[in-house]
């Protein structure tokens, strides 16, 4: 019997072989995440249904010294749920109750595979909110948030996963489960080891419970689209509003290319198609009136025309103006199914001069990007398209794109991730961010909780 066969039957004997899974058909599925453009096979497919699963599954393959990649809904997009080196995937997805939400303490106790807009939906009906909503949340799961540290467009005003994450239940590789953190706002005993496991995507240990602040959510939002006629006013602008004390739960930029491709794929129903840039923002609030009091300020500083602010009056115009934004990643695939995503940050005084800097350069080796992001937060996604260039010649320029736009970035006081990870696809450029001390530092962190290098081995290290 050859290895993964024998591994495969010691696994059906601990879980039952309902949870385990060889067939090729089945495993092809999880070949793949939302990564462009990268896929490899894994061995062994395992479903868990319960931590005590994943503690069996984890003994089995230390013991073993069997590669184990933890997946969620697989929709990350830097590879961290590939299993590039074959091994055990280990599918957090039947995992998804939400156990409970705590109006008293505002805590909510869910399970990895739950999916964020689930989470945001049944939070809002008890009159309570969970704020990090990344353009994925109907598809991402709050296991793969927290193991990325997930930001999103409310990330401005509230935060991002790991401002909200009290505690966590995880297995460790030899099959191990601990608590770290509950229900309690305040927790100093001994090493904070829930913020060491927040953004570790998969490496230290499996997540299998996870407590969420909540807070309460807002009576009243208000959500307005802004046109400009270049980048740089619109991102003065946001200086400006930011200034007057007003802080919006979102402000969303788009720049010309990420507008004209979102309306192509709209077919047209887009506001303001031919604007240099757009802002996205979104109001909140106790009361009408402090909403409607906060857009007439706004709308003061922004000093526009009302033919260049567009104002949400009912759910279904929402619901349009943030399609847009939502769309760029599908109108993309449509476009070019293959590019090079990103999603650096910087600060928010510097967007412009990235944006223009990154632009320009893209566009004198003549690729096609798209971009647009967090203009609160200064976190800047930028696909390049591959388009019609030949496959050997594009993979041959990624290393020189990826260094040069993280070069950029780290130059004007930024990093080369916001929210996305290292995962795969990033690892050989981690020492551009990050010392040889630090480096060196997070290895022996790894060391610690995974000696045999059994959890989702070639990720965020090379």
């Amino acid at each position: 019997m050859d290895r993964t066969k024998r591994i495969a039957s010691l696994l059906s004997d601990v879980l039952g072989s309902g949870k385990v899974f060889t067939d090729r058909d089945i495993l092809l599925s999880y070949s793949t995440d939302e990564t462009s453009d990268l896929s490899h096979m894994p061995d062994i497919l395992v479903r868990a249904e319960t931590a005590e699963d994943v503690s069996r599954a984890m003994s089995v393959c230390n013991e073993n010294l069997f590669p184990v990649i933890p997946r969620g809904a697989g929709s990350g997009v830097t590879g961290g749920a590939v299993p590039v080196s074959g091994g055990l995937v280990l599918s957090l997805e039947k995992m998804k109750r939400i156990i409970e939400i705590d109006r008293e303490n505002m805590v909510a106790v869910v399970e990895p595979g739950v999916i964020t807009g689930d989470l945001q939906r049944e939070a809002l009906s008890e009159g309570l909110m969970y704020p990090p909503d990344p353009a994925s949340l109907d598809i991402c799961s709050i296991g793969g948030n927290v193991a990325e540290i997930a930001g999103g467009p409310r990330a401005v005003k509230y935060g991002t996963t790991r401002d909200y994450v009290l505690g966590l239940e995880i297995v460790l590789p030899d099959g191990s489960i601990i608590s770290t953190g509950g229900k309690f706002v305040k927790n100093a005993t001994g090493y904070n080891l829930t913020g060491i496991l927040l953004g570790s995507e998969g490496t230290l240990a499996v997540i299998t419970k996870i407590y969420l602040r909540l807070i309460p959510a807002p009576l009243h939002t208000l959500d307005l689209l802004v046109s400009f006629d270049s980048i740089e006013s619109a991102i003065e602008s946001v200086f400006r509003i930011l200034k007057a004390r007003i802080v919006p739960s979102t402000i969303e930029f788009m720049e010309e290319d990420a507008i004209k491709l979102a309306n192509g794929f709209l077919k047209g129903a887009f506001p303001f198609p031919e604007a240099r840039a757009h802002l996205l923002i979104q109001l909140d609030g106790k009361s009408e009136d402090q909403v409607n009091e906060d857009l007439a300020l706004v709308a003061e500083i922004l000093g526009s025309g009302e033919e260049r602010i567009v104002v949400a009056q009912s759910g279904a115009q929402r619901e349009k103006l943030w399609k847009a934004r939502r769309s760029i990643r599908e109108a993309i695939h449509e476009e070019s199914p293959v590019f090079l995503a990103e999603d650096c940050v910087v600060p928010r005084s510097m967007i412009p001069r990235f944006l223009v800097e990154v632009k320009g350069y893209l566009n004198g080796l003549g690729l096609r990007s798209v971009m647009f992001g967090h203009a609160g937060d200064g976190n800047v996604h930028m696909d390049v398209l591959k388009g019609g260039m030949d496959y050997d010649q594009w993979t041959g320029i990624i290393p020189g794109l990826k260094r040069e736009i993280y070069g950029r970035a780290i130059s004007l006081g930024g990093t080369i991730t916001g929210e996305h990870g290292i995962g795969y696809i990033r690892r050989e450029y981690l020492g551009m961010a990050l010392s040889e001390a630090e480096l060196a530092l997070i290895k022996r962190i790894k060391q610690a909780f995974d000696p045999n290098g059994i959890l989702n081995p070639g990720k965020i290290f090379q």
